[in-house]
């Protein structure tokens, strides 16, 4: 480097003898808060992405297997081929649907019910590492078996959609009619039995017993025989208490041969909060049907089944600790007239950045003709990754713009340097220096006013990323989703701030 790095080193002293000049200083210290300032947004906004992704993947799986279709009972052989990719770490199925939780006088609406394999889901989700009090064990109870299939309507077979596209036959070997002319045969047998004089609708049972006038005293025959005072006399007052006796009015948290025959359920920590329930609580879980329903045999009416509060998990991410319950699959399956049927099978992967080229190898795999469809994670919760991608550029992006201008004090201080050295550089013109030694001067004297600004900047956003992670700034969860103030210190982010410190300087 020889004499132009000496010079260089000269020229970043003060006049009077100080250790460095009051310029080169307020070059420095520019540097130094730009890239404090910068590496510091970065890891926090790193650590939203981070903490969200683990939060996600804490109680979700990978990948996902969803049918187009009602039923999905041929799961188990979706999870065999599921099992023969390789990098596939765990399958487990699940049924997920929105319930009603009640106990005693409070209830939670809009909770998901997510049925789960107890064998099978701990190699999927990370549900046994966030269970703070309580265990899975009794989430199935012993001889736990499928849901039966569903029962088939009796009597005459309901019309179907593919009915009216192929023709309704109403009997074997008839011929068959469509839709449109089932009604026009009807109207017209109507307009025959009008002009004939015969009544129009359905025809009265001709095992319906006549209409019998009442009798002239059926008045009398209805008055009450023999004294009518109550006991107490009239001034007795009725019991305020409407208990009936335990056969007509079982407790369904008894269960059938003590509460500990009850399903277990694992709850989030803010339901459980908001419920008042605490382990070996029975709460009931109702499914969201308004009146009757149609099921696989008719009409329903809604099912209620009690369960045991076995564990509370803490997710860390409110969206999941107010709104979601575990329980097994098999009593899941109780709720609908499925059979043996989930809604997915849900996948884990060793690799997380490689989950979206899984999912399209099993899609791939299953084949019939689109019937299957395959999610990642990044799939599932692309709105909200995105969000915080575009967040994490937008704000590196302007903190980097403050950096910049944070550097244009070392250009200004290299141009002042320029102007007040004219005499020094002619000297040196004249003494046969070339311009590109006197040019290295400079640039050697903006490199290191860099190299010092972004090693102490670095060193400044590293103790604020630390600060940060020690003291763990609160945070409201209903707003933001976690409690605390995330920081992810990752190498490549100082290295490119860095990098950029010096390229600006």
């Amino acid at each position: 480097m020889g004499y132009p790095l000496a010079i260089a080193l000269r020229y970043l002293r003060s006049k009077k003898g100080a250790f460095i000049s009051l310029t080169s200083l307020l070059g420095v210290v520019g540097i130094t808060l730009g890239s404090a300032l910068l590496v510091t947004v970065i890891s926090v906004t790193g650590g939203f992405k981070a903490q969200f992704r683990d939060k996600v993947l804490g109680v979700n799986a990978h990948v996902l297997v969803l049918k187009y279709s009602i039923d999905f009972r041929e799961y188990r052989d979706v999870m065999k081929k599921a099992e023969e990719l390789p990098g596939v770490i765990g399958v487990s199925p699940f049924i997920i649907n929105p319930m009603m939780v009640t106990h005693e006088d409070r209830t939670a609406t809009g909770v998901l019910l997510k049925g789960v394999d107890p064998d099978r889901m701990p190699k999927v989700l990370d549900l046994p590492k966030h269970v703070i009090e309580g265990s899975l064990d009794g989430l199935r109870r012993p001889g736990a078996q499928p849901a039966p299939p569903p029962e088939k309507n009796s009597g005459k077979p309901s019309i179907t959609v593919k009915d009216f596209q192929d023709g309704i036959a109403p009997e074997k070997d008839a011929p068959k009619k469509s839709f449109l002319d089932v009604v026009k045969d009807e109207i017209d047998e109507d307009a025959r039995k009008k002009a004939a004089g015969l009544p129009v609708g359905p025809v009265p049972s001709a095992s319906a017993a006549p209409e019998v006038p009442p009798a002239k005293n059926a008045e009398k025959n209805l008055l009450p025989v023999g004294d009518v005072t109550p006991q107490g006399g009239f001034a007795s007052e009725l019991p305020t208490d409407d208990l009936l006796p335990e056969s007509l009015d079982p407790d369904p948290c008894k269960g059938a041969n003590g509460p500990g025959d009850l399903p277990g359920m694992i709850v989030g920590r803010t339901l459980a909060a908001q419920l008042r329930v605490k382990l070996g609580d029975c709460v009931q879980v109702t499914s969201p049907t308004v009146g009757m329903s149609f099921g696989a045999s008719g009409m329903r009416p809604p099912i209620a089944k009690p369960f045991r509060v076995i564990g509370v998990f803490d997710a860390g991410f409110d969206q999941y600790d107010s709104k979601l319950v575990y329980t097994d699959l098999f009593e899941a399956e109780a709720f609908y007239e499925q059979g043996d049927s989930v809604t997915g099978v849900e996948m884990k992967v060793a690799d997380i950045d490689r989950a979206k080229e899984t999912a399209e190898a099993l899609e791939k795999k299953l084949g019939s003709n689109g019937l299957y469809r395959t999610l990642d994670w990044m799939d599932l919760n692309r709105g909200l990754f995105t969000a915080l991608l575009i967040q994490q550029i937008l704000l590196s992006f302007v903190m980097t713009i403050i950096s910049v201008l944070a550097a244009f004090t070392i250009f200004a201080t290299l141009v002042m340097v320029v102007l007040e050295k004219r005499k020094e550089v002619a000297l040196l013109k004249a003494i046969g220096a070339s311009d590109g030694a006197i040019f290295r001067i400079f640039l050697y004297q903006g490199g290191l006013m860099g190299i010092v600004g972004s090693s102490l900047g670095l060193t400044l956003g590293y103790g604020c990323c630390k600060a940060i992670s020690a003291y763990r700034f609160p945070l409201d969860p209903h707003v933001y989703f976690i409690s605390s103030l995330p920081v992810q210190v990752a190498p490549q982010s100082f290295i490119l701030t860095g990098s950029v410190a010096l390229l600006v300087s």
